[in-house]
C-alpha cells in the first residue's frame, strides 16, 4: 500500500507594493493589477494550484490589502471556498511576540512572522509564489521531482537575459540539477538561469533556517538576502526548468511586452487552454458593441467594450470606450477608460478619461 504523504500548503506572497510599477500600483495591490483585459495578476498562481490540485492556499496581505481582498471573493473562482482548508487570508497583526508581529520586511520576514499558524497546519511541503509573473505550471510536477530528489529546497527556473535576470536571482546549476550557486540581483550576472518565484521548501527546514538566520547580522528580507544563499550552501537546493512560457511583469516594460506577447498570431501563453484556463472573478457586463466606423486588428476586446475608433495590436479592459475617429495602436487600455485621442505604446490605467494623445518610446507611456 502506498504510504501516505504530508500536506502540502501553497502560499502566496502578495504584500508587495510593486514600486516599479509606477502609478499602476499606487491605490492598488500589485497582485490584483489588470492582464490580459479581463484578469488579475494573482489569477495566475492561484488557477495553477486549482489545476494542480494544491488545495490549501494562503495568501499573505499587506500593502492596499483591501483591493486585493474583493477580488479573492473567498477563493470561490478557484475552487477554494471550503469548509475546511482552502483559501486563507493573512495579515499583519499587532500585539504578542514581537517577532511575530508587525508589517513584513519582506517575503522570507513574512513567512517567518506567521510561523507558529505554519507549524500548526503541520505541512510536509511548503509551495512558495508571488504574483508577479504570468504563465502556466503544472505545481504537482515540481513537488514530485522534489520529493524523488529529498531536496530540502526546489527552485523553479527558466533562462533570461542579462538585462533580465539582473532584476531576478539567478543560479548557477550542475549537469544533473544541483544548484551549486546564487546571485540575487547582481549587477553582471553570471548565469542566464533565473528563479521564477516558484519555490518548493521542506516545511521544517525552511522555518529552522529561518529562525537560525533571524539572529545572525543582516537578519531577515527576501528570499535572496540570506535564505536562499544559506540552502544553495547545505548542496540540497535543485533546480526545476519551467519549460514554458513566463515573464515577470513587474515593470512597465515587462507589462506592456506581456500583453504584446497575447496579440502574437500563435501566443505561447493561452489564457483560454481548455486543459488548464485562467480562472478569475469576472464582473457581468454585455458583450462588446463594435460600431460600423470600427477597425479592429490583432486585439483582445473585453465585455462591455463600445469601438468606434481604430483599435490595432491593443487590449481593452472591460467597459472601455474608444471614440470614433480615435486611433488606439499597441497600447494597453484598462477597464472603465474612455479614450478620446490617440494612443501609441500607452498604458492606461482603470478609469481614465484620456483627452490628450500619448505615445510611448523606449518604455510605454501611462495615463493614470
Amino acid at each position: 500500500m502506498r504510504a501516505r504523504r504530508g500536506k502540502v500548503l501553497g502560499l502566496i506572497l502578495a504584500g508587495g507594493e510593486g514600486g516599479r510599477l509606477g502609478p499602476l500600483t499606487e491605490g492598488r495591490a500589485k497582485p490584483v493589477l489588470p492582464f490580459g483585459g479581463v484578469y488579475r495578476l494573482i489569477d495566475f498562481p492561484l488557477s495553477n494550484c486549482h489545476h494542480s490540485r494544491v488545495s490549501d492556499v494562503w495568501v499573505i496581505q499587506q500593502y492596499e490589502a483591501h483591493s486585493l481582498s474583493a477580488h479573492l471573493a473567498n477563493g470561490r473562482p478557484w475552487d477554494l471556498d471550503r469548509t475546511w482548508g482552502g483559501l486563507a487570508v493573512v495579515h499583519p497583526t499587532t500585539g504578542g511576540d514581537e517577532n511575530e508581529s508587525g508589517f513584513y520586511e519582506g517575503n522570507a520576514d513574512a513567512i517567518h512572522r506567521n510561523r507558529e499558524a505554519i507549524e500548526s497546519f503541520d505541512p510536509e511541503l511548503v509551495l512558495v509564489l508571488s504574483a508577479d509573473a504570468v504563465y502556466r505550471l503544472d505545481y504537482e510536477e515540481v513537488l514530485e521531482r522534489h520529493r524523488e530528489r529529498g531536496a530540502e529546497a526546489t527552485a523553479v527556473t527558466t533562462v533570461k537575459s542579462a538585462e533580465e535576470a539582473s532584476r531576478l536571482g539567478s543560479v548557477t546549476v550542475d549537469g544533473s540539477g544541483l544548484v551549486t550557486a546564487f546571485e540575487y540581483k547582481a549587477d553582471e550576472p553570471q548565469s542566464d538561469i533565473v528563479t521564477t518565484e516558484v519555490f518548493v521548501y521542506d516545511a521544517k527546514v525552511l522555518l529552522d533556517t529561518l529562525t537560525e538566520l533571524e539572529d545572525e547580522d543582516g537578519g531577515l528580507s527576501d528570499f535572496g538576502h540570506s535564505l536562499l544563499p544559506r540552502l544553495v550552501e547545505r548542496g540540497t537546493t535543485w533546480a526545476h526548468d519551467l519549460g514554458g512560457y513566463w515573464r515577470d511583469v513587474g515593470t512597465l516594460e515587462s507589462y506592456w511586452q506581456g500583453h504584446m506577447d497575447l496579440l502574437e498570431p500563435e501566443p505561447e501563453l493561452r489564457l483560454d487552454d481548455e486543459e488548464w484556463p485562467i480562472l478569475t472573478r469576472a464582473s457581468q457586463r454585455p458583450p462588446a458593441r463594435v460600431e460600423a466606423s470600427a477597425r479592429i486588428e490583432a486585439s483582445l476586446i473585453s465585455p462591455g467594450c463600445a469601438v468606434g475608433g481604430r483599435v490595432i495590436r491593443s487590449v481593452l479592459g472591460p467597459g472601455v470606450v474608444v471614440d470614433e475617429g480615435v486611433a488606439v495602436v499597441e497600447s494597453v487600455v484598462l477597464g472603465g477608460s474612455r479614450i478620446s485621442a490617440d494612443l501609441a505604446r500607452t498604458i492606461v490605467d482603470e478609469g481614465a478619461d484620456v483627452t490628450t494623445a500619448a505615445t510611448g518610446g523606449d518604455e510605454p507611456a501611462v495615463v493614470a
